[in-house]
């Protein structure tokens, strides 16, 4: 079957999935779930079995009807209510941790980031020759016909534009960085026009991206929401598909 799917969508995950919490393996399984709770990524859940009860502190409130909260306690490391194991319906007797909250997931031996896969996704990264121009409250930003687009499934297209025909001077390293399963790990910029005002985090750009995405290594985008992009001469429309 494929998406759309009637959530939450439940499916058998084919790799080994570890999950790493205070040096020790949580779970070690190769009976994960795939399940889909929203229509953007997949989560995965385990069996009841795979998530061993010697870690596990029940909670006296529970804050969700259909599951049974507990803290995870290894080694005097605690984590508040983060595992829930279901009781009732279509996610009965399965286990939910939270990515965020482990020290790391790994799916056979490589680690992943953020959130699983979705197998129905796919990235692609097309190089370009179309002229773009990006203006920034009336000031020109970037101008080039060698673009490379970044193709992701139910997601817009993005320009990624090399910072050669970018106005260097007018970006400003940003704190901010953001994950992505499929892209890596973005830095991002600010852009200080000329009159001192500061645009805050609309350009990113990846330093060491991940291997499907590789074409895209220091090259850097701009959110089409904020800024107004031209075409081949065209303005685009913000906050939509401009290809």
């Amino acid at each position: 079957m494929a998406p759309p799917f009637t959530k939450p969508h439940i499916e058998d995950a084919q790799k080994r999935v570890r999950v790493l919490f205070n040096g020790k393996w949580l779970v070690d399984t190769t009976k994960a779930k795939l399940v889909w709770l929203k229509s953007y990524y997949p989560v995965y859940f385990f069996e009841t079995p795979d998530v061993p009860k010697e870690y596990l502190i029940s909670r006296e409130q529970q804050d969700d009807p259909s599951a049974t909260q507990f803290d995870l306690v290894i080694n005097g490391k605690k984590a508040d209510g983060v595992v829930q194991q279901y009781f009732l319906g279509e996610l009965k007797d399965l286990v939910l941790i939270p990515f965020g909250a482990m020290d790391a997931w790994f799916e056979e031996e490589e680690q992943i980031f953020v959130h699983p896969k979705d197998p129905y996704k796919r990235v692609d990264v097309l190089q370009s020759s179309r002229h773009v121009r990006v203006v920034v409250n009336g000031v020109e930003v970037a101008n080039t016909t060698k673009p490379r687009l970044l193709f992701e499934t139910s997601l817009p297209v993005r320009t990624y534009i090399p910072k050669t025909d970018c106005r260097m001077d007018l970006l400003v390293p940003s704190d901010l960085t953001t994950q992505c399963p499929y892209k890596g790990v973005a830095n991002y910029y600010s852009v200080k026009l000329p009159d001192d005002s500061l645009v805050q985090d609309i350009v990113w750009w990846y330093r060491t991206p991940q291997l499907e995405c590789a074409e895209i290594r220091g090259y850097v985008a701009f959110y089409d929401e904020k800024v107004d992009v031209w075409v081949d001469g065209i303005l685009q429309e913000r906050a939509q598909t401009h290809f």
